[in-house]
């Protein structure tokens, strides 16, 4: 059972990278969806946040 909880909390986080990967390269590569966010840099910087905290996350999964 904890395996299988761990591998749930891994799969977890290896999704929301990919989400906020793909946030990220829609935001970053689409002129469109820029204009509509008054601070760019701040969603920039939100979206590798989650990155960072997953990846740590998945990393801290290793030392269980």
């Amino acid at each position: 059972m904890k395996q299988v909880i761990i591998d749930a909390v891994r799969k977890n986080a290896e999704g929301n990278i990919a989400k906020s990967k793909a946030n990220l390269d829609v935001f970053l590569n689409n002129p469109v969806g820029v204009a509509t966010h008054m601070d760019s840099v701040e969603t920039v910087v939100k979206e590798l946040k989650v990155i960072a905290d997953n990846k740590e996350i998945i990393e801290t999964l290793k030392d269980i």
